[in-house]
C-alpha cells in the first residue's frame, strides 16, 4: 500500500476562480488536534450513512457539530438543530474549529465569518461525493470553508450548471478550500477516494466543511 502524500509539493496555493481557492497546508499546524475532536465528537454523534431522497445510503459517512446540523432522508434535505441518531442537539463547535474557519475565510477577503454548522465526512476507500451545489443554506452570502485531513483526494471543481466539466484539483492533509461570492453556487465534488495509508488516519479521510446556514 502506497504511503499518502509522498510526492505531494510543499507549496500550491491554487485559484479555482472569484473568490475561491485551495489554501495548501494552511490547516497543517492544527491537525492533529482537528483529528482528535473529531473522535471525540464520534463518540456523542456518531458516523452515518445518511439516506439520498432516492433511499439510497450516501457512500461518505458523517455527523455534525455545531447550532445546526445538515440532514438527508427519504423527505430531502435541511437543517436540523437535532441529531436524529441521538435525539440529541449536535455537539458544540470546537474554538479551534471555529478560529481555523474564520482565518480561512478571512485569507480570501471574507471578513467575520462564524459558521453555525460543521458537516464532519468520513471517506473510506471507494467513497466518493457526486457533483452538487450547497443550496440548502438561507445565508448564501457567506463562503464555505472545506479542511482535508487524511488521504489525498480529488477535487471536482465543475462551473454554474450540472454538466459543465470539472476541473480535478488533488487535495492533501492540512489543505483547506474557500469558495463565496460568485463562486459560492459552483457545482462540486469528491472523486472516487483510492486504497492508501496516512500517518494520522490509516486509510480514510477527514473533511470538515463549514458553512452558515442562517
Amino acid at each position: 500500500m502506497m504511503q499518502a502524500d509522498l510526492f505531494a509539493d510543499e507549496k500550491r496555493d491554487v485559484e479555482l476562480g472569484p473568490g475561491a481557492a485551495i489554501l495548501s497546508r494552511f490547516a497543517l499546524d492544527a491537525a492533529d488536534a482537528l483529528i482528535a475532536h473529531i473522535e471525540r465528537m464520534s463518540v456523542l454523534s456518531p458516523f452515518r450513512h445518511m439516506e439520498t431522497r432516492g433511499g439510497k445510503a450516501m457512500s461518505v459517512a458523517m455527523f455534525n457539530c455545531g447550532a445546526w446540523g445538515w440532514v438527508s432522508d427519504r423527505s430531502g434535505y435541511r437543517y436540523d438543530a437535532i441529531d436524529p441518531v441521538t435525539a440529541l442537539p449536535w455537539p458544540d463547535l470546537p474554538t479551534l474549529f471555529l478560529d481555523l474557519a474564520n482565518r480561512a475565510a478571512d485569507a480570501l477577503g471574507f471578513g467575520g465569518f462564524v459558521p453555525d454548522a460543521c458537516l464532519v465526512n468520513r471517506y473510506v476507500v471507494g467513497s466518493r461525493l457526486s457533483l452538487h451545489q450547497d443550496r440548502d443554506e438561507r445565508d448564501r452570502d457567506a463562503p464555505i470553508v472545506s479542511v482535508s485531513l487524511g488521504l489525498p483526494a480529488t477535487f471536482l471543481w465543475g462551473g454554474h450548471k450540472r454538466n459543465d466539466r470539472p476541473a480535478r484539483h488533488r487535495l492533501f492533509h492540512g489543505d483547506v478550500v474557500v469558495w463565496g461570492g460568485p463562486s459560492r453556487l459552483v457545482f462540486h465534488g469528491v472523486d472516487e477516494l483510492k486504497d492508501a495509508d496516512h500517518p494520522s488516519t490509516g486509510a480514510m479521510r477527514y473533511n470538515l466543511t463549514f458553512r452558515k446556514t442562517r
